[in-house]
């Protein structure tokens, strides 16, 4: 079974198209493809796509997140899978770059595609019907390779991805933590840090400060059915959305002063034995 999640890329299409083809997480490179569009040169490609259309507003791409069950599938099963997807939705029309993720114990796959399509020129109409549709697509593409389909999960109890990551022993809030300390250390501002996360697969909610702005940041990871708030009960002091901004401003302003220096190695001895040969 894969579970999906899409959000649109705004002004950091460049950092999540690094971070998705992170050689770390993608055997080398070698789970890597791209359609209508140059790996290497994707954002450029993109920004070309995007030039030939008119109001298409703020939103550059769209990150497509696809995540399988923990060891239901093996690596190049799922970055096909992964394909087949991209290939559906997009009908041969959107530039995007595929990377499938080995790091984790489940493999899922990043999907950015251009925000204009190449044909037409038109935008890409993110909703809930299209968000059906994904869902729709990914469980045919599941069923036609074998692997399970998920049942959505109600408003109570845990949904079967939740309920084996806690027979796995495995913490939501110890890896949110993990991932948020990742993205702040990262951020260049708190819009960044937003940003960083939704790479990482997290939805957002209540991310905006003001007058009518929700008191808590919350963070859902992909199985999750609930989100969860990020606040001093759950995560201890400094995790609320204001002391991360805080926090992010404080490690900018530590980089700007104290830039980190260049290490250049010492000069190599000379071996005795080869002295003694030079001098002679």
């Amino acid at each position: 079974m894969a579970y999906t999640r899409i959000h649109a890329v705004k002004a950091t299409v460049q950092k999540a198209l690094k971070y998705i083809c992170n050689p770390e997480k993608t055997d080398g490179q070698i789970l890597i493809d791209s359609f209508a569009c140059g790996i290497e040169t994707a954002h450029y490609d993109f920004m070309d796509a995007l030039s030939k259309s008119s109001g298409v507003g703020d939103k550059q791409a769209f990150h497509l997140i696809q995540s399988f069950a923990l060891r239901e599938v093996d690596f190049d099963t799922a970055h096909q899978v992964g394909i087949e997807l991209a290939d559906k939705l997009l009908e041969n029309k959107y530039s995007y770059v595929i990377a499938t993720h080995i790091d984790k114990e489940h493999c899922h796959n990043h999907i950015i595609f251009c925000a204009v399509d190449n044909v037409e020129h038109k935008k890409y109409n993110d909703c809930k019907r299209t968000y059906r549709h994904i869902r729709n697509l990914s469980d045919e593409l599941c069923r036609e390779h074998g692997l399970s389909v998920i049942i959505p999960a109600g408003q109570k109890g845990k949904s079967h991805y939740e309920w084996q990551m806690a027979k796995e022993g495995t913490s939501w809030k110890a890896q949110m933590k993990y991932d948020m300390d990742n993205a702040i250390r990262e951020a260049h501002s708190y819009e960044d840090f937003i940003s960083w996360m939704q790479t990482k697969g997290y939805e957002v909610k209540g991310e905006t400060f003001g007058d009518n702005a929700l008191k808590y940041l919350s963070f859902c990871a992909l199985g999750q059915s609930r989100f969860t708030r990020v606040s001093e009960r759950n995560f201890g002091v400094g995790y609320t959305k204001e002391a991360i901004r805080e926090r992010i401003e404080k490690c900018v302003m530590t980089q700007e002063n104290f830039p980190v220096k260049k290490k250049f190695p010492f000069p190599k001895r000379l071996d005795a034995k080869r002295t003694l040969i030079d001098t002679d």
